[in-house]
């Protein structure tokens, strides 16, 4: 086994949380005295910590077998979302194909738990795919498309295309995120969906969607919502999220100033979702 770890000061922690959301490996201690915590992920192959350390650097190093069982977590539960999703962490056909007997007005996402963050769990995403059902639902008899900025599992561009979107493109800059997310594409059987590795910073799109979900953390947003708002369709609409409450205001300010306009604002715990749109 091995283990990547790396300091942090700990206004980063929900961060950091949002970031390794539902990998089983992840361990994340507040450094007792100290404004810091200590990030840590257990992996079973060497290659996948070191994938990580090229990421957000930090120390890998070997350990012990017997420590890996120590930081096991159990598999979450389902998310459901409004009437119209649930996104469990099955990767079992036979367990999911009993979910939706369950939950027969459902359709069932599976989404089983790995490094890249978007399981359905974390307040950020399971309130973007809340927002995304109704907006769904506005749209509904007519066709539309989804731009999902910072895609991570690929949960949000799945679920589009499972609530009716005909057109839809996600991506990240975490070549494994992109990997991750076109095997769960596969995994759920969805069509329409193109899972590309681009930075949302420097990536060029010549077209413009109905609506462009972003779940990033409050800078990259800043910084990318001229390019998010260009994105937009007039009319169009966007959900971000990602935001730590302290930073919301600074952040929306951001998005407004290049041209957007929120209407709707979810606070959960420490964290901020809005949901905007361009005239």
């Amino acid at each position: 086994m091995f283990v990547w770890s790396r300091l942090s000061s700990s206004q980063w922690t929900d961060s950091w949380g949002e970031r390794f959301s539902g990998h089983s490996g992840a361990v994340i201690t507040l450094i007792p005295g100290r404004k810091t915590v200590r990030v840590e992920v257990y992996c079973a192959e060497k290659k996948e910590a070191l994938a990580i350390q090229q990421q957000f650097g930090g120390t890998v190093r070997s350990v012990r077998a017997r420590n890996w069982a120590v930081h096991r977590v159990a598999v979450p539960p389902p998310v459901v979302v409004r009437d119209a999703l649930l996104v469990c962490s099955d990767s079992d056909k036979k367990k999911r194909a009993s979910l939706a007997k369950l939950h027969p007005r459902r359709s069932v996402i599976s989404i089983p738990p790995d490094m890249a963050f978007g399981t359905g769990h974390h307040a950020t995403t399971a309130s973007v795919l809340r927002l995304l059902v109704d907006f769904s639902k506005s749209r509904k008899g007519k066709a539309w498309t989804l731009c999902d900025l910072g895609t991570g599992s690929g949960v949000l561009a799945i679920a589009a295309a499972k609530l009716g979107a005909t057109d839809i493109f996600g991506c990240d800059f975490d070549p494994h995120a992109v990997r991750v997310a076109l095997h769960n594409v596969r995994r759920n059987r969805v069509r329409d969906v193109r899972i590309e590795e681009a930075d949302v910073l420097h990536w060029k799109s010549g077209r413009r969607y109905d609506c462009v979900a972003a779940n990033l953390f409050s800078d990259v947003l800043i910084a990318a919502f001229p390019k998010i708002a260009r994105l937009t369709k007039p009319g169009g609409t966007v959900l971000v999220s990602g935001i730590l409450k302290s930073q919301a205001a600074e952040c929306l300010r951001a998005g407004e100033e290049a041209g957007l306009k929120f209407d709707t604002i979810i606070t959960r715990g420490k964290w901020v979702t809005a949901r905007g749109g361009r005239e």
